[in-house]
């Protein structure tokens, strides 16, 4: 057999597995039949000047929810200012002092560092460089493919974009040129005029398409640290980079208001139902805390959105953060737990979820003072993800001395609280931990739709997920890929040399026959 038919029988054996495994690859949205969930009721009122959707149709928020991607660095990379083979340094260094001699007593220890400790490290280091650059190409082309494919019109990372809150500010900075550059490439930061407005910014739904290109950044204790170890400086540093830590926004539908004048926007964005986004710094609302003053910043902060400013009644909340509320253990993969420092201030250092009593004050703040408000968290941290429903009896007890405390909320897993959810009496708000889309969780994208029910006068949500695959799946197939190019190039190298190689073997022929 010559050696082109043998790269080229291997180029189409490989050929079938290499193209299935890249068309599922770079079409798995659309083999999941991964997508944004339709609104479920019948919304369209034909006496009513609003546009609420209709079932069936796309709702009008979609949201990718991303979490987690904790992007590593240089600090889990050799020395860049290390020598790669110190062992030959050291030889060269022998004999330009002590000349031969000094082979004998260094050549056989320096070979076996060489081969036992020089080689093996490098080899290490240049493994690592690539597992990160194939890192982020994963994770690019998670996003990259369920943004094309899904066309959500907003987009949020719920913290932990980076890896690790105690790199210095250098390679915070290149970090951060990679999350930009490289995982979401052709994305955008959320302009400063509108997370530092005094008065939240209202905008209509669908108005501004850029927005489906621009990511919601949470900070995450691997961006900021927990509550024992955050500082102003983390803080800046992770601003100045991303946005505001605690920021919020209206999104109102579509709205012809009668009663209007033309030009007056304000009066038809009363009228209109509208969804408030909170972005929410949750690593310092447990104490105690580093910096008193951020921890005061963020409970104003808390108190101001959810108590003191009340958006018109129409509005159903988003809250997007980082940490999950509290659970018992069992609900979820994480159960709850904290870390103390063991210092002075004896600061947070680690913890799974917020305390009871921080999260029973952003649960209520986010039913309302009539506790009819609709709302959904979504959040990040538990890499495994959860998805529960809250519920606290709807009614208020009676301030008087007989009066029984009000009972605890109580939290179920989503698919197992059927019953709570058709229950009158209940007051329940979704929370769903997005997640990770790291690769060792599968590459995970959560959609979660809200559209307006004209018919029950109120925000209706909804979720779902969509995986990759883990990260060996994403690397396999390229290998594959290159395989089987590397075989076709080969073969046809292999082609141009045995043809050129035929006319002076007739050649030879001729001479001998002559």
């Amino acid at each position: 057999m010559q050696p082109h038919a043998l790269f080229f029988g291997l180029a189409r054996l490989l050929l079938a597995p290499a193209l299935i495994g890249t068309i599922y690859l770079y079409s798995y949205p659309l083999f999941q039949q991964c997508g944004f969930p339709k609104p479920t009721e019948t919304s369209w009122n034909p006496h009513s000047t609003a546009r609420s959707a209709v079932a069936g149709d796309k709702a009008p928020f979609r949201l990718l929810a991303l979490a987690d991607p904790q992007l590593e660095g240089d600090t889990s990379l050799p020395s860049p200012h290390a020598p790669l083979l110190p062992s030959i340094r050291r030889i060269r260094e022998g004999l330009e002092r002590n000349g031969l001699l000094s082979l004998t007593t260094s050549l056989s220890k320096e070979g076996r560092n060489l081969v036992q400790e020089d080689i093996p490290r490098a080899f290490r280091g240049y493994r690592k460089k690539l597992d990160l650059w194939g890192n982020d190409l994963y994770l690019a082309h998670v996003y990259r493919t369920v943004h094309w494919y899904t066309n959500p019109t907003h987009v949020v990372v719920l913290g932990d974009l980076l890896g690790s809150q105690w790199i210095n500010d250098e390679e915070f900075a290149e970090r951060s040129e990679r999350f930009w550059h490289r995982v979401f490439k052709g994305a955008n930061r959320v302009e400063d005029t509108i997370m530092d407005a005094i008065d939240p910014v209202v905008e209509t739904l669908g108005a501004d398409k850029g927005w489906k290109n621009k990511i919601i950044a949470i900070a995450g204790n691997h961006d900021i640290g927990y509550a024992g170890d955050l500082d102003k400086h983390r803080v800046e540093r992770f601003e100045n980079a991303y946005g505001r830590v605690n920021w919020d926004m209206r999104f109102t539908l579509p709205w012809t208001s009668p009663n209007a004048s033309h030009g007056d926007n304000d009066a038809a964005h009363d009228q209109a139902p509208s969804l408030q986004l909170v972005m929410l710094n949750s690593m310092n609302l447990d104490q105690p805390a580093k910096d008193p003053d951020l921890l005061q910043d963020t409970l104003d902060y808390v108190n101001r959105k959810m108590y003191w400013e009340l958006p018109p009644a129409n509005t159903a909340t988003i809250l997007l953060t980082h940490i999950p509320l509290y659970k018992e253990e069992g609900v979820c993969t994480d159960g709850p737990f904290f870390d103390y420092f063991d210092d002075e201030v004896k600061g947070v250092k680690e913890q799974n979820h917020l305390s009871y009593d921080v999260s029973d004050r952003i649960l209520s703040g986010l039913i309302g003072m009539e506790r009819t408000k609709s709302a959904v968290v979504l959040n990040g941290h538990d890499h495994a993800g959860c998805h529960v429903y809250h519920t606290q009896d709807k009614e208020l007890p009676v301030l008087d001395e007989t009066a029984q405390p009000l009972e605890k909320w109580q939290t179920t897993r989503f698919e197992e609280a059927q019953k709570e959810r058709q229950n009158n009496d209940l007051i329940g708000v979704r929370e769903v931990t997005v997640r990770s889309m790291m690769g060792e969780f599968g590459g995970n994208a959560g959609l979660l739709s809200a559209w307006w029910d004209e018919q029950a006068k109120e925000w209706k949500f909804d979720y779902a997920s969509c995986t990759c695959g883990v990260q060996h799946t994403w690397w396999a197939v390229h290998v594959l890929d290159i395989v089987v190019l590397a075989l076709g190039m080969v073969g046809v190298l292999a082609t141009v040399l045995e043809d050129s190689g035929r006319p002076q073997e007739a050649v030879s022929r001729q001479k001998k026959t002559a």
